[in-house]
């Protein structure tokens, strides 16, 4: 038996925005993990996070707009 696969992409039909969502969850989880090295940092050596960072996990609330951006985006009505 074939396997079967999806049918493409019509032009009519309305194109989800998975791009932006993979960014999105992408930006989110890296920030995520920037936000735990900052407080395992201080436990595992005496020194302070670096501003590196701090900076990285800038990433995480960056994701988090983005996603609610996808999600608006894909739960669009067409016209």
């Amino acid at each position: 038996m074939p396997s079967e696969s999806t049918p493409p992409s019509t032009p009519g039909t309305p194109r989800t925005h998975d791009g932006l969502l993979r960014v999105a969850l992408a930006l989110f989880a890296v920030g995520f993990l920037a936000i735990v090295a900052i407080f395992l940092t201080p436990v595992v050596s005496d020194s302070d996070p670096g501003l590196v960072l701090y900076l990285i996990a800038l990433a995480c609330p960056i994701g988090f707009l983005l996603g609610i951006v996808a999600a608006l985006r894909q739960g669009r009505r067409t016209r």
